[in-house]
């Protein structure tokens, strides 16, 4: 049976991390260009707060898929699995979590990067432009945040299916070896 503290655990981390992914999305960092006492344009910024916020996001989903390899033993130590539908679906949902995991790691680190990125003076041809400052495109976090939901889902599948088929009985083999009849 799955051990309720596991996936309390887990789904406590990964919401922290969807819900500071989402926060990382509200609070982009957004520029306006300013003049200073020399007549040169610079870029002033808002707030950083979405930076730490993804990052924080991409640490929580980082420890929450650990604690779930850990408690599943990462699908590949251990006692083997009982064949059947519960050890298919528990490799299906290993593949999936993991998949979803690097990719909503890769958008909250890119995000978390490239928010922190501030361009300082403008000048040349960027000078005419109607906003030369460099910001984060808007979904990055989000894509992160959606994509850190559906790794909450598919750890939680996996592990459950993965409690089950450790649980399951080992399969019966009738006679254990090759059938020999008189000759």
């Amino acid at each position: 049976m799955a051990s309720i503290v596991v996936i309390g655990l887990v789904l406590l981390l990964d919401v922290l991390a969807f819900v500071l992914a989402i926060g990382a999305e509200r609070r982009r960092s957004t520029a306006y260009v300013s003049v200073d006492g020399a007549g040169r344009q610079f870029c002033v910024y808002g707030t950083d707060a979405s930076t730490w916020y993804g990052v924080g996001a991409l640490a929580l989903l980082l420890v929450g898929q650990a604690v779930a390899m850990v408690a599943s033993r990462c699908f590949c130590c251990g006692r083997s699995l009982s064949p059947g539908r519960w050890r298919f679906f528990s490799g299906l949902f290993f593949i999936l979590c993991w998949l979803t995991f690097v990719i909503a790691e890769v958008c909250l680190l890119a995000g978390s990067v490239r928010n922190a990125y501030h361009t300082k003076y403008v000048s040349g041809y960027y000078a005419d432009a109607p906003l030369p400052c460099a910001m984060l495109r808007r979904g990055v976090f989000a894509a992160g945040a959606a994509f850190a939901f559906l790794t909450t889902l598919f750890v939680m599948l996996h592990y459950v299916f993965y409690s089950k088929a450790r649980a399951a009985p080992p399969p019966i083999i009738n006679g254990g070896g090759i059938g020999m009849t008189r000759i």
